[in-house]
């Protein structure tokens, strides 16, 4: 119970103190002559001025508020190395046990580390952590904080004093004083590339806790694949050059070869992410007898600013004979050696639209134009009658290549352009406007050539479900054989038209091996702390994929179909870094976070960083286990303000003296028969010793 005195005055303190004051002008006179009964005149005034200022005695109930012990445990992915996570748990139950036998305390136990709810965050923010869960919590209630981790905490406040209004930090620190690590480190990389063209990598690896001269392996892969393997020395800087391989992300691991004895082997990687950026696609597009859908490859290629086209026309029908040499006929030479010798491999697609076998091309060069497609070159034939002609390009070298051989005859009536079941998996023909109507909504065709049963993938069907459009691999490269020229009705806008341009915009990008369009591929991207897979195939079912974490762990994950030839799933990215995705023979990867997360550049326990704020705050700083591993917590004393709030084998907890009101009990004291007793006695002694 706390006592108090305070006022209530009946009339305003102005007029209280002017009648004071006029009271103690007419009896002082009195009191310096002595006069008798003076003294009891002085009492009566200050009885009336007293009974006037109302005076009240305050009872206060208080109840005492525990003292907040704060206990942070680190739960960071580095915790998981070398036991240090059962370490922290045991010293956690112990120091738990300790903080319990006090009286008057009341623990918060913190778990914080490498996320913020669900989302990763880049390092361990246990000072972050710390302030939201004490945000409820005065500064003079805190009486200590205790911090259980291996001392990689990153966002260790860098101003001077203490942060927790006077209370001590004291920590406790997990791992051993003889921990040996190896880091493979990124010193600079390049954040853009143009494909095809080299790019500078500069790489380190550090030796820590064992310092070694000893060269180390080093193997570098780009998107998983082996690109090389490097011999270099700790500590000095080295540099790679490699080409961009792709458009979109080139993911640039370097690896470097197991330290015996180190903590882990996660930070002995490191990514460079290189975004590719495609030049011009170089497309060649020969035209050969004029029709009427002539111009429809030109204006597609013309209207894609990331092709740049080079377009031969054959102005010529072959029935309008006059006697001029072929040589003769073209305002400009056709430069057939440049083109199809010299040049032939700077082209990402060669396309043949009508064109039939006339003497303008040598047979040399369509041996030269197989090679270019097996080594890795693109050709798309878009046929008419002319692939049904005695002068059809199937009777050239590139009979090796296509896909399909006429049979010499054209049909010719109307038909329905359809999507295969093997189209609608195919990425050039999923989900084109119209197909999945019956019968589609496009308009019709009305002739297409007719060919023995194709080598490659049908994705579309005409006549009779023959084939219309065949695509093939071969060699490394790629082949697609339009076996119509009727196309152009769906640009003229025939009947309603059709999806012409992302069916042949889809195709061209298919023959120059756009990643987006890969008929069999697994992809993986990070949406924030979500890691998305995705799985294009041309196969019904396919098999679970095997996903491992930046730090090792792997687990298995069934996706579920996602429409005609895709399947996907989702999972928490609960962890920063490079995530990969396999399948056995495909491999995917994903980062989550910056590529070279803080979580894991330095893994060795240390006291560096949060012992200057434990030797402001007056705070114990010591490992959790001695060299034997045998736990060692140290006492728990509380302590009064201003004292020493450590020693050698002891931490203090700052106790405090806050309070919450429960109720007040008022008692006034010139108030009722009490007061006007008093005050009517001493007027009445006043004059009884004046009467005398």
């Amino acid at each position: 119970m706390n006592w108090s005195l305070t006022f209530a005055p009946l009339i305003p303190l102005a007029w209280l103190a002017g009648l004071a004051v006029v009271g103690l002008l007419a009896i002082a006179p009195l009191v310096f002559r002595r006069v008798r009964g003076a003294w009891l005149r002085l009492a009566a005034l200050a009885a009336l001025i007293a009974a006037l200022a109302g005076p009240v005695l305050l009872a206060e109930d208080r109840q005492p508020l525990p003292t907040i012990v704060a206990v942070v445990v680190d739960k960071s992915a580095s915790q998981d190395l070398d036991g240090r996570a059962a370490t922290t748990e045991a010293a956690r139950d112990a120091l738990q046990k300790r903080l319990g036998d006090l009286r008057n305390i009341e623990i918060r136990t913190i778990e914080a580390g490498g996320k913020t709810g669900s989302v990763p965050v880049d390092g361990t923010e246990l000072f972050t952590a710390l302030s939201t869960a004490l945000a409820d919590v005065a500064p003079e209630r805190l009486g200590a904080v205790v911090m259980l981790t291996d001392g990689e905490v990153h966002d260790v406040p860098q101003a001077a004093g203490s942060p927790f209004g006077g209370a001590p930090l004291h920590a406790l620190i997990s791992g051993r004083d003889d921990e040996r690590d190896r880091q493979m480190v990124i010193r600079s990389a390049p954040r853009f590339g143009i494909v095809g063209e080299r790019q500078t990598i500069e790489f380190e690896v550090l030796d820590q806790g064992a310092p070694s001269n000893e060269p180390v392996r080093v193997t570098i892969s780009r998107d998983g694949e082996p690109l090389a393997v490097e011999t270099v020395t700790p500590g000095a800087i080295n540099r790679f050059t490699l080409e961009i391989g792709h458009a979109g992300q080139n993911i640039i691991e370097f690896e470097a070869a197991p330290l015996d004895g180190e903590l882990t082997t996660v930070n002995n990687r490191a990514a460079a992410i290189i975004d590719g950026i495609r030049e011009n696609l170089r497309v060649l597009l020969v035209s050969g007898e004029p029709h009427a859908g002539e111009r429809i490859w030109r204006n597609l290629l013309k209207s894609d600013a990331s092709v740049d086209l080079v377009h031969f026309t054959i102005l010529r029908p072959p029935e309008k004979q006059d006697g001029t040499p072929i040589n003769e006929l073209s305002l400009i030479a056709f430069p057939t050696r440049e083109l199809f010798s010299v040049k032939i491999d700077q082209f990402d697609l060669i396309i043949f639209d009508r064109y039939a076998q006339r003497g303008v091309l040598p047979t040399v060069y369509f041996d030269n134009i197989a090679r270019y497609v097996r080594e890795g070159g693109a050709l798309l034939v878009a046929s008419g009658p002319d692939y049904a002609s005695d002068d059809s390009l199937y009777l050239t070298p590139l009979a090796d290549v296509l896909p399909a051989a006429p049979t010499g005859r054209m049909i010719e009536r109307p038909f329905s352009p359809r999507i295969t079941d093997l189209g609608k998996r195919h990425p050039v023909t999923r989900g084109l406007a119209g197909a999945d109507a019956e019968p589609p909504h496009w308009s019709r065709w009305f002739r297409q050539v007719e060919v023995d049963k194709p080598d490659g993938e049908i994705i579309m069907k005409g006549v009779d479900d023959d084939p219309l459009l065949v695509l093939q691999r071969e060699g490394e490269g790629r082949v697609a054989l339009l076996l119509s020229d009727q196309v152009w009705l769906w640009a003229r806008g025939y009947e309603g038209g059709g999806p012409h341009v992302d069916l042949l915009r889809r195709l061209a990008h298919w023959l120059m091996k756009e990643p987006d369009l890969e008929e069999e591929a697994l992809r993986a991207t990070a949406r924030g702390a979500t890691l998305e897979i995705q799985r294009q195939t041309m196969q019904e079912r396919i098999d679970p994929v095997t996903v491992i974490a930046p730090s090792g762990a792997r687990r298995t994950l069934t996706l579920a179909p996602d429409g005609p030839g895709r399947f996907g799933a989702s999972l928490p990215a609960d962890e920063v870094g490079l995530w990969r995705v396999e399948d056995g023979e495909r491999r995917a990867f994903a980062h989550v976070g910056p590529a070279n997360p803080r979580e894991f550049t330095d893994v060795l326990s240390s006291f560096d960083k949060l012992a200057p704020v434990v030797e402001a705050t007056g705070g114990h700083i010591a490992r959790m286990a001695s060299a034997d591993g045998d736990l060692e917590t140290p006492r728990v004393i509380p302590m009064r303000a201003g004292r020493a709030m450590s020693g050698g084998d002891w931490m203090g907890v700052r106790m405090t003296e806050a309070s919450v009101l429960k109720g007040i009990d008022r008692w006034p004291l010139f108030s009722g028969f009490l007061g006007l007793a008093a005050l009517l006695g001493l007027m009445a002694a006043t004059w009884y010793r004046e009467g005398r």
